[in-house]
């Protein structure tokens, strides 16, 4: 029997990413806990960047989100999660990478952290850095939301694909937020798809699996590492 790992810490968006997708194609797996050693040797040579997550199938080692979950959609079995006509695929890869690049960093390393992650350690929230993001926020949400007017039930139409996975857990913990809860009511066509995402059970199967949310202890580091100045 083959063995599969993933490797992070349990609030981190791209690892929930990962285990969305194991949890949907129905693949048996291990989370093994970074906390204690990120950014420490041990971490390091899993992920030579820092960053989570990574997973190990059998003697198999890999990072990055999006190479990670391709990988696990084509060599376990279960309903695929890719489109097989090339100009769909197109699409999806496009919205996986709107997710890296407008949605992730300002949804979640912008305002998440300055809300809830800082804050939770005892670190004062820089207004200047929510400010700066909340336009670039509703940009993106505009943009889903009039992908998703038409009716159709997914990012996509009606298939359910690696792009409504990539772009949840984003949505969901920016939602934690009262900035994202104020203006996700704008959003009426979006707020029906997350609905719809909430209510699969791959994602209430991942839910429940979840240790109950609690401090990123080293996010410390983040205030003074990564954080965005304005």
């Amino acid at each position: 029997m083959s063995e599969t790992v993933v490797y992070g810490f349990p609030r981190s968006t791209f690892v929930n990413i990962v285990r969305l997708v194991l949890t949907h194609k129905d693949v048996p797996y291990t989370f093994q806990d970074l906390e204690p050693v990120m950014g420490k040797a041990e971490h390091l040579a899993l992920h030579p960047f820092n960053r989570v997550p990574i997973f190990r199938h059998d003697d198999f080692i890999i990072y990055e989100t999006s190479a990670i979950v391709s990988y696990i959609d084509e060599m376990f079995e279960g309903a695929r999660l890719t489109p097989q006509h090339p100009r769909t695929r197109a699409r999806m890869n496009q919205w996986i990478s709107t997710v890296n690049s407008y949605v992730y960093p300002y949804m979640i390393h912008h305002v998440t952290h300055e809300r809830l992650v800082f804050p939770e350690l005892g670190i004062a929230s820089d207004e200047k850095v929510v400010a700066h993001a909340l336009p670039k926020v509703e940009l993106a949400l505009a943009v889903t939301e009039r992908a998703l007017s038409h009716g159709e039930p997914y990012l996509l139409g009606d298939a359910l694909t690696l792009a409504d996975f990539y772009m949840l857990p984003s949505t969901f913990a920016f939602g934690l937020t009262d900035e994202g809860q104020t203006m996700y009511r704008k959003f009426p066509a979006f707020c029906g798809w997350r609905a719809r995402m909430e209510e699969l059970p791959t994602t209430r199967k991942l839910r429940a699996s979840l240790p109950p949310r609690e401090p990123i202890q080293h996010a410390r580091e983040w205030a003074t590492s990564h954080r965005p100045k304005y």
